[in-house]
């Protein structure tokens, strides 16, 4: 089982990027999703979760209106579209799957900066 995440880059405020989440090696359709974030010296935290069909979808405050997760089930791909971003999203973003075991995702660097 396995997830590789993808889409991280270094792109200014205001801007947007989209991570994506391929997973293999596993049922797809039956695991709810979720993106977590850790920034430099801050623990690791929740941005936003969905459901293994894709109907219910949880975000954490700091990103709400900003940030949308979303899935394709044929692909076998979770998605992090994020828009009108900060300094402070600044981290390492890990996908997660979660069923009767967690399967994590390698991170990839997202940073914001001018």
């Amino acid at each position: 089982a396995q997830l590789v995440g993808s889409g991280g880059g270094l792109v200014q405020p205001g801007g947007a990027l989209r991570l994506s989440c391929a997973a293999s090696g596993f049922t797809f359709s039956g695991y709810g999703m979720s993106w977590h974030r850790q920034a430099p010296g801050k623990e690791c935290e929740l941005v936003a979760s969905i459901s293994n069909g894709g109907a219910t979808t949880n975000y954490a405050d700091s990103v709400k209106g900003r940030f949308t997760i979303s899935r394709d089930n044929a692909k076998s791909t979770v998605y992090l579209q994020m828009s009108s971003l900060k300094p402070e999203d600044t981290a390492v973003y890990y996908c997660k799957a979660m069923n009767w075991r967690t399967i994590w995702g390698q991170g990839t660097q997202v940073t914001v900066s001018s």
